[in-house]
């Protein structure tokens, strides 16, 4: 009997040990699930050759029930003369009654890391017609209706305030500034002298920062935030996220 006990003192310390590598190992698991340093790059390009892709469009910043009022429209559509009337866009068009109407772009972007940290750089490609310098009601046409992009854990969705007006469930901030969860990339003046359709290209100039959630999914969104009391209509052509 006496020689059993120094055996089983050794086959305690031997499952305490064993019990150390395992917990250590989750850890250091963990650690790696959760790298916020050097996640896997992954690029998304969406060119809506064919159709929308997945993406859905929508519209805050305006009263409940005014949605024929403010002449709210997002359709799959192609680009609009003199440019290829062949090639597919995504159109949202909407009048600025509220001097505060936001048009808005999302999409789940699925197959992510999960609980990892990612910075993002979007580039984003329109039609404009609205040449640099216009003058218009509250602001310039061109100059005060703002490109705006990010991304968010949660789905980006319109809800309704104690006004009864719809606002976002994210913080996009309003016309200029940008929010915790949109950046400001550009305005919707086309760069040029005339009053034609052109095809401009947006981008951020920071990286945009966000984390997955535990399944690795994320939403991106992107949209215009209008200073401009009138009407606003936009051909999304292409929008190309960089995930690092």
């Amino acid at each position: 009997m006496g020689g059993k006990y120094p055996l089983i003192i050794l086959i305690m310390i031997i499952m305490r040990k064993l019990i150390l590598i395992c917990v250590v190992f989750l850890i250091l698991h963990s650690c790696k699930n959760n790298d916020r340093g050097n996640p896997e790059p992954v690029e998304f390009v969406w060119e809506f050759s064919t159709d929308a892709e997945g993406w859905t469009g929508d519209f805050a910043d305006y009263p409940v029930g005014e949605e024929d009022r403010y002449e709210l429209q997002f359709e799959y559509s192609t680009l609009p003369e003199p440019l290829d009337e062949t090639e597919g866009v995504l159109k949202l068009s909407g009048s600025n009654l509220s001097d505060d109407l936001f048009m808005f772009l999302k999409k789940e972007i699925q197959g992510l890391q999960p609980n990892t940290s990612y910075n993002i750089n979007f580039t984003i490609e329109f039609a404009s017609d609205v040449h640099d310098g216009m003058a218009g009601i509250g602001g310039s046409p061109g100059e005060s209706v703002y490109i705006k992009s990010g991304a968010t854990k949660i789905e980006p969705d319109k809800i309704t305030d104690d006004n009864d007006y719809y606002r976002m469930n994210i913080d996009k901030s309003n016309q200029s500034s940008g929010g915790d969860d949109m950046l400001v990339i550009g305005d919707f003046s086309n760069d040029t002298d005339n009053e034609v359709y052109t095809l401009k290209s947006v981008s951020n100039g920071l990286p945009f920062n966000v984390s997955t959630d535990s399944t690795g999914v994320l939403w991106i969104i992107v949209g215009t935030d209008s200073g401009f009391e009138g009407k606003t209509t936009i051909y999304y052509n292409s929008i190309k996220a960089e995930f690092y």
